[in-house]
């Protein structure tokens, strides 16, 4: 293993006063300067070779975001870290069936096609490889585990598979693939994309590049680390001769995995699946149309995986706030790819450039923001979201006390259909946001029409943050940022293959570019509308309600094991009343058109409310962190314990849950009270906070 470095670039820009009146006009003109074929061209240009994290492609492509700002006129200045990556060196993959069968050995290559307009850079991508597998030889009969969940196990434990020693085949989907290398027991894994789910599921359907679907070599190759930031630095900077943890340390924890895992194409797994004999496996445990029947073994068929191992920056612009510069509204895209990302992450990172763009139009205008407004092309997220997690550990104090929030686009465009997540008190903010932009694929209405009319309800339409999967984790579970996640289209077939190319997204992901433009447009217009509105706009009612809701769910998973939730509905109906208390002032104040008045006779108590409504999210945040896992600090959202990329309301709870059903005993149900109290003050700290006033 390695260490490689990381590069921060920071942009100033010079003070201006305007007003309220004329700043909306600029949110205006912003929707109204859309460029998508400027969107396309960085595109193009960032997705020209492959650039995962750490190699010369990926610093020649930081040097492009960096030019790019610069163009437009933003001043510039570099930083750096050191983290450590993994590699792929050597790594093989032999199926030995019984005579007189001879034995395969995989070549592991994902192959070009007809065609292909990235034919001459192709070997430049990395081998198929899991970034943090740990390094060795096994060998053992294969055996089917479906998707690798734990439930999954149990089944197989239930038919009488046993599963020491073996092999696992396992199939991509449901769950993070670093929960299905922990779930695999003591030997390794084999993780390939099943047909059924990611090649069109057969039946004649063609591939890429005649249609969206993955085709029989592609491969899923991705991180298989469990935590987040560089694993020799957990909860401190990566900078320069800081403390750090050996490599030997490093293997011993926790989130890093314990056995050799290798991701495979449905081709390959195809053929292992024929080799596998003993119990035919459940009717949704099996494959697509043309798929063999799937059986769960263990064997005939023996694997043997051999796997050994053998640096990254991240560009930040700002433009400064005139009359509070000292608040920020974050907006974060990573660049890093497996391969080249066209549609992960450089559509984001393309729909960033057009947000800068039209900003740069705005302030040539005469636009300045009142709260500084900055933008993060985070490195490394891959690898563990390590670009943005090893600058929020180094910059903790400064955006604990003054970010107002954090915007993530990581995905600007794979399908149509928008899709959002956040954290609750900018609900409301996205929905009028979405409501003055057009659907990129009917100009009949607007996205929010389209979002409506493919929710199942209006409570559904927004999801939340508590999952792992993108660089909004350590703002919202380590910080408690209020935050965003955005995204136009919800999967895809080709993720994290050689064919997340600029021809798929050109031919399936946003062949006019119309979705980019749409997304930047509401990215830049949620960015405006908090950095410029006087008052904040957030509502923690829709924060009660959703706690109520969570509440009201978990009282039937333990209302009969006789733990007491009057303290946690006392709380939550405090944070209520709380809420609903600044949303009356504000709308009395806007009804009387008081601000202007106000913001001139007291701008303190203007400041003093916004303190309020920007740091009620940071009294979600426990400092001793979830038990186990300390680091996430949040007791409303954190990952589900066995999938990083669920998410679990009040996860403490969930968690203690848990584990008093799997022991039953009464100091397991009293640890589950314990974690309903520590949430319970939570959400109490929170309302205190929105009222503003000591006990």
């Amino acid at each position: 293993m390695k260490t490689a470095t990381i590069t921060f670039i920071a942009i100033a820009t010079s003070l201006s006063i305007f007003s309220s009146a004329s700043k909306t006009s600029y949110h205006n003109l912003f929707i109204s300067t859309s460029d998508n074929a400027s969107i396309s061209q960085h595109l193009f240009t960032l997705t020209r070779r492959p650039h995962v994290a750490g190699s010369q492609a990926n610093a020649e492509a930081a040097a492009y975001v960096l030019s790019t700002l610069d163009s437009y006129d933003i001043p510039s200045h570099i930083a750096s870290y050191d983290v450590l990556l993994t590699y792929p060196v050597l790594r093989s993959l032999t199926l030995t069936r019984p005579p007189p069968d001879s034995p395969t050995t995989f070549d592991l290559r994902q192959e070009i096609y007809n065609g292909d307009l990235y034919a001459d850079v192709a070997d430049e991508v990395l081998p198929t490889f899991h970034a943090y597998a740990k390094s060795g030889t096994v060998s053992g009969p294969a055996v089917y585990v479906n998707y690798g969940r734990v439930e999954d196990y149990a089944i197989l434990k239930g038919m009488g598979v046993n599963v020491s020693g073996t092999v696992a085949l396992a199939r991509y989907g449901q769950i993070f693939r670093g929960n299905i290398v922990e779930n695999a027991y003591d030997a390794g894994v084999v993780i390939y994309t099943d047909r059924k789910d990611y090649g069109g599921g057969g039946g004649g359907v063609k591939w890429f590049p005649d249609e969206k679907w993955m085709p029989p070599s592609g491969v899923q190759v991705g991180s298989v680390f469990r935590g987040t930031g560089d694993p020799t630095t957990p909860g401190w900077p990566s900078t320069g001769t800081c403390e750090r943890l050996s490599d030997d340390e490093v293997e011993q924890r926790d989130d890093v995995p314990h056995i050799p895992s290798l991701p495979i194409s449905w081709a390959d797994g195809d053929a292992i699946m024929r080799s596998i004999g003993g119990l035919v496996a459940k009717d949704d445990w099996q494959g697509g149309i043309d798929a063999p029947v799937y059986r769960v073994g263990p064997g005939p068929g023996i694997i043997e995986l051999s796997y050994t191992h053998c640096t990254i920056e991240n560009v930040i612009g700002i433009i400064e706030g005139a009359e509070e510069p000292d608040r920020f509204v974050i907006l974060g895209n990573h660049r890093d790819a497996w391969t080249f990302g066209a549609v992960d992450p450089n559509s984001g990172t393309a729909a960033m450039l057009e947000v800068a763009q039209r900003l740069g139009k705005l302030q040539k205008r005469g636009w300045k923001p009142r709260r500084t407004i900055v933008f993060c092309n985070w490195d490394a997220e891959e690898y563990g979201l390590i670009g943005s997690t090893e600058w929020v550990e180094e910059n903790r104090e400064m955006i604990a006390s003054r970010v107002v929030a954090y915007l993530n686009v990581d995905i600007a465009a794979q399908a149509a259909g928008f899709h959002a997540s956040a954290t609750p008190q900018l609900d409301e903010l996205l929905k009028q946001a979405t409501q003055q932009v057009q659907d990129p694929d009917n100009s009949s209405q607007t996205i929010y029409e389209a979002w409506v009319g493919s929710s199942k309800s209006n409570e559904s339409m927004i999801g939340r943050l508590g999952g792992g999967g993108s660089d909004y984790a350590a703002f919202v579970q380590h910080i408690g940022v209020p935050s965003v996640d955005m995204s136009f289209g919800k999967g895809y077939p080709v993720y994290h293959s050689m064919y997340d190319d600029f021809t798929w997204m050109k031919k399936f992901g946003d062949p006019m570019f119309h979705r980019h433009v749409a997304a930047a447009s509401v990215w830049g217009l949620v960015a405006l509308k908090l950095a410029d509105e006087e008052l904040l706009p957030f509502n923690y009612l829709s924060y009660s309600h959703e706690l109520q809701k969570s509440a009201e769910e978990l009282k039937e998973q333990v209302s009969s094991k006789g733990i007491n939730l009057v303290p946690l509905f006392n709380s939550i109906e405090k944070l209520k009343r709380a809420a609903t208390k600044i949303n009356n002032q504000r709308k009395a104040l806007e009804e009387n058109k008081g601000w202007e008045s106000i913001w001139k006779k007291d701008p303190q108590k203007v400041r003093e409310w916004n303190d309020r409504l920007m740091m009620a999210e940071r009294a979600f945040i426990d400092q001793d962190g979830l038990s186990g896992r300390p680091w996430s600090k949040h007791m409303i959202y954190a990952p589900s314990k066995h999938n990083n990329y669920g998410s679990k309301s009040f996860p403490g709870v969930d968690d203690a849950i848990e584990k008093a059903t799997s022991l039953n005993t009464a100091e397991s149900w009293r640890l589950i009270q314990h974690e309903v109290w520590r949430v319970s003050r939570a959400v109490t700290h929170v309302s205190l906070v929105l009222n503003g006033k000591f006990t």
